[in-house]
């Protein structure tokens, strides 16, 4: 017995020191938890988090404010930076100049990780639903853990480019209140656009070796969970805050080589119009719109198209740009 006793207070230093490598973030947030934290640079943070939502670990990429500390006590302004097929939580500052933009220190930036082709979605599965539940992760999950432990404040932007596009709208609409501005550069903005785009969705998500029906199901025969998805049928909710749309038009531009084209952006192009017409018809004032003629469907576009967006983004959670 005197043997146990001498054992148990030394099991509890154990066991406080294990609670303590993990991060206090881990203890909140529901099932979801950060499983680690790297410190990237300065002011980059990354977190792993644990998310019975993908039933796995994902990562996200912090851009911090200043004056934010570990824990802090206070809360920023949050712009969700969201990106697009086939890259992962890390492009936004691998490939622009994110990081040293002076506005975007007075905020809290987020860049998750989406999948290769998540499509910022709760994927539907030939109707059993079940993971990856995206949406689920960012919006309920994620978003909480920010919340209580990270600074992430209730004023809320998101932006985000191709899929990311999408994502932005889609997000925005679905969940009215939740965001108060929403940008897309050269973005997925249509779906169930009529001249392309189904198949292109489809096209993007079996390119990635993915069951391309487990996203949404059929565009035809599941039409209805395509357009429950979809910020062209979305757009009486989308017409309630202030929302930029950019793309170019698929021709060589002034970052491009001469002669260069991309259908994608093409394609882009006519699902924005798309949904400009319907929110302008809608008698939407706010609609920004940036249909900048030359221009393909990559990094130099969006990263000043980003800039261009930044005074609506920021001044919709009321923070000078």
């Amino acid at each position: 017995m005197r043997r146990l006793v001498r054992v148990l207070p030394l099991l509890g230093v154990i066991a406080a020191l294990a609670l303590s490598a993990v991060p206090a973030q881990a203890q909140v947030g529901g099932a979801a938890r950060v499983v680690a934290e790297r410190r990237i640079a300065a002011r980059q943070l990354d977190l792993t988090v644990s998310s019975p939502a993908l039933g796995r670990t994902a990562k996200v990429r912090l851009l911090t404010p200043d004056g934010w500390t570990p824990r802090p006590h206070r809360s920023w302004p949050t712009l969700w930076l969201l990106h697009g097929c086939c890259d992962d939580y890390t492009g936004w500052t691998a490939k622009t100049d994110v990081a040293s933009i002076p506005a975007l220190r007075r905020v809290l930036v987020v860049m998750p990780e989406a999948g290769t082709t998540g499509f910022y979605s709760d994927w539907w599965n030939q109707g059993t639903g079940g993971t990856p539940r995206w949406e689920t992760f960012h919006l309920t999950e994620l978003r909480q853990l920010l919340e209580r432990s990270y600074g992430a404040g209730p004023d809320r932007a998101v932006a985000g480019l191709s899929m990311g596009g999408f994502g932005a709208l889609s997000y925005a609409a679905r969940h009215p209140g939740m965001f108060r501005a929403a940008a897309s550069y050269s973005g997925v903005a249509d779906p169930l656009y009529p001249h392309g785009g189904p198949a292109n969705v489809l096209a993007i998500v079996r390119g990635q070796g993915a069951d391309p029906y487990a996203l949404w199901g059929d565009p035809v025969a599941d039409r209805q969970i395509w357009a429950e998805h979809d910020p062209y049928a979305l757009a009486g909710v989308l017409r309630r805050l202030p929302v930029f749309l950019s793309c170019g038009d698929g021709t060589a531009g002034p970052f491009d080589p001469p002669g260069v084209t991309s259908p994608y952006e093409t394609l882009f192009l006519a699902e924005g119009r798309h949904v400009a017409d319907r929110l302008h018809a809608l008698g939407d004032h706010r609609l920004v719109t940036d249909f900048y003629g030359h221009g393909t469907h990559s990094w130099p576009y969006w990263q000043r198209e980003l800039h261009r967006s930044l005074p609506l983004l920021l001044g919709a959670m009321g923070v000078r740009s």
